[in-house]
């Protein structure tokens, strides 16, 4: 008799993070229905749900010890929906029904969500990847590519109309972000970021300030947020092909990364680029 709502508890547990990936879908399909009601701001908060269910729903899984290949293949579906199919929809909808090329552009973005996915699923089974590659996505995340596209549609509700709303300026962004998607360029992983103890109270800080930004001024922070992750490209680039060279640190902690990226630069503090323009640091001898 006792065993069996421990059962049926264990079995309730298990079905949780399906059942938020099914909520996420539910949330991105009824984001389409406001896009067509012409509620944009309701169709922009119910793909911030989505986003946020979609990177909870694999946390549970891991803590609950409920993950399934079943799981992962509804996560991959619904990304496609929430991240390719609505984004898209809601665009076209709101800002793009006016020019046929409108459909063209959508239509690519959603393409190339789903290649993007299909390629991620592929090197999830690819056991020939070193060790340090899952601390990178290969190309823009299909949730960074959702955030890009409803950039626009927040640059427009906080301005109005002007040139970030004409046909090509829409066509051009829509189109880099497709490329980003499909493309090689390593970006990291928000887990596999490392912040040192000394900068955890700035962080802190920054937070504060982000959650007060998401009321006071929602639409300029999703553009801060779009602006800080194609900055930070640059530096994933870099710690990449950084890694790619010393196979020795891939096991190694950030700390201990760091420390010895540091005895690295003391070694060799002139950088390439510095040496074929002849420059040098200054204070230094010639």
């Amino acid at each position: 008799m006792i065993g069996k709502p421990r059962g049926r508890r264990g079995v309730n547990l298990q079905i949780l993070p399906s059942a938020m990936t099914v909520l996420s879908i539910c949330a991105g399909l009824t984001a389409i229905k406001f896009a067509l009601e012409h509620q944009p701001k309701a169709a922009m908060a119910l793909i911030a749900a989505a986003a946020i269910l979609d990177g909870l729903d694999g946390r549970v899984a891991r803590i609950l010890d409920a993950q399934s290949r079943m799981g992962a293949e509804i996560d991959s579906l619904a990304d496609a929906v929430n991240f390719g199919v609505t984004p898209a929809l809601v665009l076209y909808v709101s800002m793009l029904s006016k020019w046929p090329v409108g459909w063209v552009v959508v239509l690519l973005y959603a393409v190339c969500v789903v290649l993007r996915l299909a390629r991620y699923n592929a090197l999830q089974d690819d056991g020939t990847q070193p060790a340090y590659a899952h601390e990178f996505f290969v190309g823009m995340p299909a949730p960074a590519g959702a955030v890009s596209m409803i950039g626009l549609l927040a640059l427009k509700m906080q301005f109005g109309e002007g040139w970030w709303t004409s046909v090509w300026f829409l066509s051009f962004w829509v189109t880099g972000t497709s490329i980003l998607l499909v493309s090689g360029i390593p970006m990291k992983k928000m887990h596999a970021v490392s912040v040192p103890p000394n900068y955890a109270a700035a962080l802190l800080a920054v937070l504060a300030i982000c959650a007060a930004a998401a009321v006071l001024a929602p639409y300029l922070l999703i553009w801060v947020i779009i602006i800080a992750y194609m900055c930070h490209i640059p530096f994933a680039v870099r710690s990449q092909r950084w890694l790619a060279q010393h196979p020795e640190v891939w096991d190694d902690k950030p700390k201990q990364r760091r420390a010895v990226r540091r005895a690295s630069r003391r070694a060799h503090p002139y950088r390439p680029s510095m040496a074929r323009l002849g420059l040098r640091k200054p204070g230094r001898r010639l």
